[in-house]
């Protein structure tokens, strides 16, 4: 009954219906189920999924993020340019693009933290500044032609592997930053970040720096999106369109696999596994036939559905939980977070550098 229970879920359904999508993929098309291919499944929905995680710490803190498209194209552009034909300056370059996304990141976490300017209003207008400072330097034409060496991380791999043949570096990253994500929702971090997105108020009485706690979540964001970035030089080439849209691709990711707008509650694993449903359902459209322009239709019902699913869902589970439930970190708690915030900020925040006993104090 609990397994049903959980399938039916936000969180499990999208795994259910990655399922589907894939064997409906199989069946329209049998070479998909070749290891070979769907290895190359997999590299391209890794740059959709690095920034779906991104925008899950920003969004389970209960704030956007919609400068990550504007942020990959200006970081394309910077490595087409700058890299050019010199294989030296690859690792310089990768660099420069690591404090540049950072920057990003603090400037979106600072002004919206500190300033208190809603995220949304926040990344808006850092993604109009970074698309007009793109368009002034290229003039909205295509420019700059990095090396082969730095195209290769998107495009190479390992080669010559028994079953699967070959396994993109892509591949390879998305597994090491996801990795990377669960460790962080398991660590007081990430505790503290789903406490502040379900009640951002109990959490500052339990002694959190929201205001850092939060910057920091802009700041994965923002360097998700430049990890996304390096990768699409490797085979979407340089252009000012290329990482248009890729902000919402990555909302409808993480909405799809049942992380709740609005903050406190949800699972980087399913945020995932959404980006793995846009592609497979994409893929399902163009060989149906489907037009490419009604993507855009399909990604907005998919958010109303997904939200709606979601509300239905989690209403009808609070009415029914216990009051004594408390959530799971990193995964999606049955209960909202400040019902035990009480009894599990205060040693999340002394891990977080708060003292305990003022944590007590001021959450009781």
């Amino acid at each position: 009954m609990n397994a049903l229970r959980t399938l039916v879920s936000p969180r499990g359904a999208v795994f259910l219906l990655l399922v589907v999508l894939l064997v409906t993929v199989a069946i329209l098309n049998p070479s998909f189920a070749e290891p070979g291919q769907f290895m190359r499944y997999i590299q391209r929905v890794a740059p959709v999924a690095i920034i779906a995680i991104g925008q899950y710490f920003v969004i389970i803190a209960g704030e956007f993020d919609l400068s990550q498209g504007s942020l990959i194209t200006a970081q394309v552009i910077i490595a087409g340019n700058l890299v050019g034909q010199d294989d030296s300056r690859t690792v310089p370059v990768l660099l420069l693009m690591l404090v540049f996304g950072v920057l990003i990141g603090l400037v979106n976490g600072l002004l919206t933290t500190l300033l208190q300017v809603p995220s949304f209003i926040v990344t808006l207008g850092m993604m109009l500044a970074l698309l007009g400072g793109v368009m002034w330097w290229t003039g909205g034409a295509a420019t700059g032609n990095p090396a082969d060496s730095f195209r290769q991380i998107g495009r190479g791999g390992l080669r010559d592997l028994p079953v699967i043949d070959f396994l993109p570096w892509s591949v390879l990253i998305l597994a090491g930053w996801l990795a990377l994500g669960i460790w962080l929702t398991t660590r007081p971090y990430g505790k503290v970040l789903i406490a502040l997105g379900d009640n951002a108020r109990a959490a500052r009485y339990a002694g959190a720096r929201s205001w850092w706690v939060t910057t920091r979540a802009f700041v994965i964001s923002s360097v998700s999106a430049t990890v996304s970035g390096v990768l699409l030089v490797g085979y979407a080439g340089v252009h000012p369109s290329v990482g248009r849209g890729y902000e919402f691709i990555a909302i409808t990711a993480v909405v799809l696999g049942g992380v709740v707008l609005g903050g406190g509650r949800g699972w980087i694993v399913a945020a995932v596994a959404g980006a793995f449903v846009l592609e497979a359902l994409f893929l399902v459209l163009n060989i149906s036939g489907v037009p490419s322009s009604l993507r855009d239709a399909v990604q907005g019902v998919i958010i109303i559905a997904a939200v709606a699913y979601s509300g239905v869902v989690f209403r009808a589970r609070r009415r029914g939980a216990p009051p004594s439930a408390s959530p799971d970190p990193g995964k999606e708690p049955d209960v909202p977070a400040h019902a035990t915030a009480r009894t599990s900020a205060p040693s999340a925040l002394a891990s977080e550098g708060v003292p305990e006993t003022r944590a007590e104090t001021r959450g009781d």
